[in-house]
């Protein structure tokens, strides 16, 4: 409302309550009564102006409270976002109105910015937290040790595998001394050396060995120096790489060659010997000739199984064997490999049996495999059991375990306790039986690996010193099997 608006009003008032005063001063009949001239006109001023004086303070008042309720609702609008009426329309809170809008206003659009700028920082909050959970899990998923440390010698980072071979809490070890932290003190000393080098290029590459779950494991340790934006040595990165395996290859491969070239020698070193007695003339007469013929033979013989068993298990070891599986009836090839070895059995004046069961199975195998495996068992079996002996083979079906398994024991000589386990290895013969019998110590690796290897089968052996020998392997049987 305007100033002149307002004046208006007032008047208006006024006028109506100074007439309303002589009307009710007649109607009272007091004009006789109250004092005539300018005492009573003074007086019905005052009345009527105390009464519109009255009428408009209350008016004044009821208007600043209306306009009070729009300033609140207006400044709630604000705060609620909910649409609302404009200023107070009095001129005496028209520009208090007005100036609590702009200021509102102006506060909306900073609020409407800082929560535009806050939802962009959650985005990229978001954001940093999943490339960090995305790095954590490479991180995590490395398989070698990785173990970071800072410019201090505290671990910075480190991964499960770290936390397992140098045998610490992963939870526990941030901003940890790698002195408290880790068991080894070489370690400690290679990373504090690499660290203190104050070489931003050093790398350096060790081999080291840790102990570890009561084995020793090799390792290729490499150590690299991190820096900071200054180009300052900030910390060191270790990278443990397990070489256990390699360096047991390593060895495996130097004890192979030296096994083969002591096996070969001997019947190379035979064959020569007698060839150069038959040229010398050093067999007179046709007995010796065919003694010395036989032993060349009998060697040659060996000298080609021994090269047969090293190619038949580098061809199994290096998967590029040719398996031909077919249902292949295993009581045949028992009844095939008796029949081989039944002349050197007799000639030993050994007994050669075979109990046979009387229920029909198939295994789905290679034939030729499986009869190799079996005969070299029958034939060890006769190789180490004395004359007068007994070598018994036998095939039982486990309906349970869906598994045929046979057996080949026999009354010989018998295993010592400390041997079983090393039995299967290339190779390896018992000291004991090298004056019984010649061999390779290939015979029983084969057999290993054309039941395990090839045809996911078992094999185990039972042995007791100077009792005799319980040789076993264990074959699913074929899904056409009745």
């Amino acid at each position: 409302m305007s100033l002149g608006k307002l004046v208006s009003l007032i008047g208006g008032l006024w006028t109506a309550a100074l007439t309303a005063a002589l009307l009710l001063t007649e109607q009272a009949g007091l004009g006789n009564i109250l004092p005539t001239g300018s005492v009573a006109t003074t007086f019905i001023v005052i009345c009527g102006g105390a009464i519109a004086t009255l009428l408009a303070y209350l008016l004044i008042g009821a208007m600043i409270d209306h306009d009070l309720s729009r300033l609140r609702r207006l400044i709630e609008s604000h705060r609620t976002g909910e649409p609302v009426g404009g200023v107070p329309s009095s001129f005496y809170l028209r520009g208090l109105g007005q100036s609590i809008e702009q200021v509102l206003n102006s506060q909306q659009q900073r609020i409407e910015s800082l929560t535009g700028q806050r939802r962009e920082l959650e985005i990229q909050t978001r954001i940093s937290e999943a490339e960090r959970q995305h790095a954590e899990a490479i991180f995590q998923s490395i398989s070698d040790a990785v173990l970071v440390t800072d410019a201090f010698n505290e671990v910075a980072l480190a991964n499960e595998a770290a936390s397992q071979v140098l045998q610490f809490d992963l939870e526990e070890a941030r901003h940890q001394p790698v002195e408290r932290l880790l068991r080894d003190p070489a370690l400690v000393k290679l990373i504090r050396d690499t660290r203190e080098s104050s070489n931003p290029n050093n790398r350096r590459h060790v081999e080291h060995p840790i102990n570890t779950d009561s084995r020793q494991q090799v390792f290729d340790v490499t150590l690299a120096c991190v820096t900071n934006p200054q180009s300052e040595v900030a910390g060191v990165v270790t990278i443990l790489h397990d070489i256990t395996r390699e360096k047991q290859v390593s060895q495996m491969k130097s004890s192979f060659v030296s096994s083969v070239s002591h096996e070969l020698r001997t019947p190379l070193s035979s064959i020569k010997a007698y060839v150069e007695m038959l040229v010398d003339g050093e067999a007179p007469d046709e007995p010796t000739r065919q003694e010395f013929y036989s032993i060349i033979q009998s060697e040659a013989n060996r000298l080609s199984r021994l090269i047969d068993n090293i190619l038949n298990i580098s061809r199994i070891e290096s998967g590029i064997v040719k398996v031909q599986r077919e249902e292949t009836s295993l009581p045949s090839v028992i009844r095939d490999v008796i029949d081989v070895m039944a002349p050197q059995a007799r000639a030993k004046q050994i007994e050669l049996s075979y109990t046979e069961t009387p229920l029909f199975y198939h295994v789905y195998a290679d034939r030729d495999m499986i009869y190799q495996a079996t005969l070299n068992l029958v034939s060890n079996a006769i190789k180490y059991t004395p004359s007068g002996g007994r070598v018994c083979v036998e095939a039982v079906v486990d309906d349970h375990r869906h598994t045929v398994t046979v057996s080949v024991s026999d009354t010989g000589v018998g295993i010592p306790p400390e041997a079983l386990p090393h039995l299967f290895e290339k190779f390896y013969r018992v000291s004991e039986h090298k004056k019984i019998a010649k061999g390779t110590g290939l015979g029983l690796n084969l057999v290993k690996h054309i039941v395990e290897t090839v045809h996911g089968g078992e094999v185990s052996v039972t042995s007791e010193e100077g009792r005799g020998s319980t040789f076993r392997f264990s074959l699913p049987l074929s899904h056409e099997t009745p």
